[in-house]
């Protein structure tokens, strides 16, 4: 199967930090194989929040050494495994995979081939298209951490999911459901109300256009138990005053601004962190049931500056990049 792997790809990389017009198509070396990796044939790509302030310079800050040149960006994708290390078990060429590999030393998923670690690695889970699982990684992880390990959402949890027609909220409504909690919904636009109401939030709010606080006054009227912040601002931090004293508040790191709580109620920041445990604990939610993953638009590899400059706009879910 590795003789089949060519030595040259196709990827779209920038040559310096700066604006999307710097993202262009080149040919690059297939990414090398250590021993604890991966190697994908990708499928699709997702295109994160935060590939544009990765784009112009903003993550070195993170990384452990500074980053050379030409600079592959995308945290997540999916794809077929060409090859694998020979410390790799649970993996074999030909098996259907998603990963994440954010800020990824081996480049990112832009490519028509990635290389990264088995542990940030899973099987795409039943039910979903090769589409859908591109863009899961990064947002699937940042939602079930928030709702599960910070928030730790039960049975009968009220919950607030404030950015719930985006990337990681429309994922964190779902996963919230699951776990049994009630969930308040606050959307973007009257298209993010179809999406909540589709994805079966109990009560769905366009943050836009009507009175959050009166919605979730209604929806809890003991307040909020707990909210999970995806959209910082001070419309974000009039919702929070509904919390009840001794409530949570949890937002992922990269939230601006960062969200204020009342007095008496936690609030945490946290990193959606990928790890084998985390990713079959997500494997194993979305599939007990139908679920959705909203994949707003698809680009053309080539066309991946016209998508940095959607990704800043209006979109619900997620945009992804075919490669393949």
């Amino acid at each position: 199967m590795k003789t089949s792997i060519p030595s040259q790809m196709k990827a779209i990389a920038i040559d310096r930090f700066g604006g999307p017009e710097l993202l262009g198509m080149k040919t690059l070396p297939v990414p090398p194989l250590g021993p604890d990796d991966v190697l994908i044939k990708v499928e699709t790509a997702g295109i994160g929040q935060w590939d544009p302030e990765e784009r112009e310079g903003g993550m070195e800050i993170l990384k452990q050494s500074k980053s050379t040149f030409p600079y592959v960006l995308g945290s997540d994708g999916a794809g077929t495994v060409v090859a694998v290390g020979d410390g790799v078990k649970n993996f074999k060429a030909g098996d259907k995979v998603y990963a994440a590999g954010f800020l990824n030393s081996k480049g990112g998923f832009y490519a028509e081939y990635a290389c990264v670690r088995a542990v940030d690695t899973a099987p795409i889970p039943k039910g979903l298209s090769a589409e859908q699982a591109g863009v899961l990684a990064a947002d699937g992880i940042t939602a079930l951490q928030g709702v599960e390990d910070a928030l730790k959402v039960g049975k009968g949890t009220n919950l607030m999911v404030y950015g719930a027609s985006g990337g990681v909220g429309h994922l964190a409504v779902q996963l919230a459901k699951r776990l049994g909690a009630r969930v308040l919904a606050v959307v973007s636009g009257e298209d993010g109300v179809e999406l909540g109401r589709k994805i079966g939030a109990d009560k769905v709010v366009n943050g836009r256009a009507e009175d959050v606080v009166k919605a979730a006054r209604e929806f809890a009227p003991d307040g909020l138990d707990a909210v999970l912040v995806l959209a910082g601002g001070e419309k974000t931090d009039q919702a929070l005053t509904t919390v009840k004293k001794g409530g949570h508040i949890a937002y992922p790191n990269g939230v601006e601004p960062e969200p204020k709580g009342p007095e008496g109620v936690k609030v945490t920041a946290y990193n959606g962190e990928p790890h084998p445990r985390a990713l079959s604990r997500l494997n194993g939610l979305i599939e007990s049931g139908p679920f959705h993953v909203e994949v707003s638009k698809v680009y053309r590899l080539e066309d991946a500056p016209r998508a940095h400059e959607a990704v800043g706009k209006h979109h619900l879910g997620k945009l992804a990049l075919r490669i393949h």
